[in-house]
């Protein structure tokens, strides 16, 4: 008797995770995309496994800053932006909305870039890829409720899978992986640290936090449920660090040996199929894809969230084009817009994304000043404000971002 209450109870928590399940999934996976790949396939050729370390590093902090915007929008029930605007006033609110929306912009952009690379891996031009996809992003955003915008990208992040793989077919060294996982190396040269900046920038977000509090918010998330929702969190951020982490194991194992250095996810594609096989070729393929349509989409909702709640104006996947005109109309218009950027021939994409990368890293420190603020002020969460731990380690990533940003600029100079 008491083992069946005990597996109908873990029946039914494991039913109530399962629709929890969602914005820390997506947000994480999503923190993979184009960019990221290409960022975390530049450290393994360029550094093998020895950055394997900051990637366990950055999963405690992201499961921390990840939280706490979830937390926040599952109390107040209102976005990062709303709480700046009201809580901050209009100046800060318009340098954060700027500072978001450049970067968000170029990260979009990146998307694309991704989609065009993804596709043309498998011999279809981006001046068809593209168009099509941007066309299908829309009508899933513009004609899904919120229920089904989100099983179209936790289907996406499924794609992420596929560099889990590659990383075994090339038969690493797991006994070294161990080692530089755990043991830190470091060194003070500018593309260091600019490596580091970029590995920061594309895992722990500014569109990430904003994301996922209004993701949690417009979810509508109950708080005597709010346990599944942070073991969301952890997992989604665990779960999308494995797969940065598998990403630069593929390319150290293979490339980084053999002396091939890459820039790029599709240059490291190509690189691997004469070493690994066709199969490594297209599963580095199918991931980028997939990870560039999921980031492209919850990009520009992150950009269509944060400005939206900046003006006050109605937004959320749950309203209707007509209820909502503001919200749809910056989402369609980031999408349009990041799309023919991407036709225009010649267009250095690379310098684009590692840009924006290291755009996000910068900016993060200032967005993470306001958040730290915000989920202390117990008029806003009462008893849910953070711990003394949360702090203390929400405090430490902003000292060490900005400790790694200053000097990066007194090297650069």
């Amino acid at each position: 008797m008491k083992l069946k209450v005990f597996f109908n109870s873990l029946i039914r928590k494991l039913g109530i995770f399962l629709v929890i399940l969602g914005p820390g999934l997506i947000t994480a996976s999503a923190d993979n995309d184009a960019s990221g790949i290409a960022t975390y396939s530049l450290v393994g050729s360029h550094y093998g496994y020895s950055m394997l370390w900051i990637i366990v590093a950055i999963t405690i902090g992201e499961v921390v800053v990840a939280e706490m915007g979830a937390r926040m929008g599952a109390v107040t029930g209102k976005g990062t932006a709303d709480l700046i605007r009201e809580n901050f006033g209009v100046k800060i609110t318009f340098l954060s909305l700027v500072l978001l929306v450049i970067a968000n912009l170029g990260t979009t952009i990146g998307q694309f870039a991704g989609i065009a690379a993804g596709a043309e891996l498998f011999g279809v031009s981006r001046y068809i890829a593209v168009p099509l996809a941007a066309l299908v992003l829309i009508v899933v955003v513009i004609w899904g409720s919120y229920s089904y915008v989100e099983k179209f990208l936790l289907v996406l992040s499924l794609f992420s899978l596929s560099y889990i793989a590659s990383a075994f077919m090339g038969k690493p060294d797991w006994g070294l992986v161990l080692k530089d996982a755990l043991v830190p190396t470091f060194d003070s040269s500018p593309m260091f640290l600019l490596v580091v900046l970029a590995t920061v920038g594309t895992t722990i977000t500014p569109w990430g936090i904003c994301y996922i509090q209004s993701s949690v918010a417009d979810k509508k998330t109950d708080l005597k449920d709010y346990k599944y929702t942070r073991l969301d969190v952890a997992f989604g951020s665990a779960w999308g660090n494995v797969v940065s982490a598998f990403i630069i194991i593929a390319t150290a194992a293979t490339l980084f040996t053999k002396g091939i250095r890459v820039d790029s996810a599709e240059q490291a594609a190509v690189a691997l199929e004469p070493l690994m096989g066709s199969g490594a070729r297209v599963l580095f393929a199918v991931g980028l894809l997939g990870a560039s349509v999921l980031a492209g989409s919850v990009l520009a909702l992150a950009s269509s969230y944060y400005l939206c709640e900046a003006f006050g104006w109605e937004r959320g996947l749950n309203f209707k084009l007509r209820e909502a005109p503001a919200y749809y109309g910056i989402f369609i218009g980031a999408i349009v817009l990041s799309a023919l950027i991407i036709l225009i021939p010649g267009l250095p994409l690379f310098s684009v994304m590692w840009l924006s990368q290291t755009l996000n890293a910068v900016f993060l420190p200032v967005l993470l000043v306001l958040v730290l603020k915000l989920v202390n002020d117990k008029s806003l969460m009462g008893s849910w404000v953070n711990s003394r731990l949360q702090n203390a380690m929400g405090v430490f990533l902003t000292i060490a971002i900005s400790a790694i940003t200053v000097l990066l600029f007194i090297k650069s100079v």
